[in-house]
């Protein structure tokens, strides 16, 4: 989604006008104008601000898919299912033993 629809999407659903999102903002109407009509492309701590006075957040999450060490997952799959049941086994102790040394804290 782009600056520009997401800003105009929650000023919409804010129920603001560009010239009171501004005002809210600190910013003009006609900034507002531009970066709505895709002419100019704000910054980021701008376009926060910006979602801020319309009561919304930006925030950034990792995509699906995205941050899975996908060499783990093959160096599991050319182990064989013993071996992979006899890990699993050993990282199930091994949170056993965390959990147990948390609660005695």
């Amino acid at each position: 989604m782009s600056a520009a629809s997401l800003l105009r999407y929650a000023r919409q659903k804010s129920n603001l006008s560009q010239r009171e999102l501004g005002h809210r903002a600190g910013t003009t109407q006609a900034t507002i104008s531009r970066i709505e009509e895709g002419l100019i492309s704000p910054r980021f701590d701008t376009l926060e601000r910006l979602l801020d006075a319309c009561g919304f957040e930006l925030e950034a999450r990792p995509r699906r898919g995205e941050g899975i060490d996908r060499s783990a997952i093959r160096a599991l799959l050319r182990v064989t299912p013993a071996e992979r049941l006899h890990l699993a086994a050993e990282e199930a102790n091994n949170l056993a033993r965390i959990r147990t040394r948390k609660r005695r804290q």
